[in-house]
């Protein structure tokens, strides 16, 4: 599964804009989130849809971030990895 390219970055406007709101996060390149120098989240895409890898205390966990009740369960994920940090 291939990082996500531009365009596919392009249609998750709104979820990179809410991410880049969260201060723990450092935006390396784009759509590759790093907190405290780690790498903590990025995208994929595939045929079956884009996914989002975030390390959740020391594991990967994918989601599928293809709808906007999606991209809520990823915020979600993201804020509930940040409160322990």
């Amino acid at each position: 599964m291939k990082h996500a390219g531009a365009g596919a970055l392009q249609s998750l406007s709104e979820v990179l804009e809410s991410l880049r709101r969260r201060t723990p996060l450092v935006e390396k390149r784009p759509g590759i989130f790093y907190v405290s120098g780690k790498a903590f989240l990025h995208f994929h895409e595939d045929r079956a849809g884009i996914f989002a890898d975030v390390r959740d205390h020391g594991n990967w966990r994918r989601f599928p971030v293809n709808s906007v009740a999606e991209y809520a369960t990823l915020l979600a994920a993201v804020d509930d990895c940040l409160s322990v940090r």
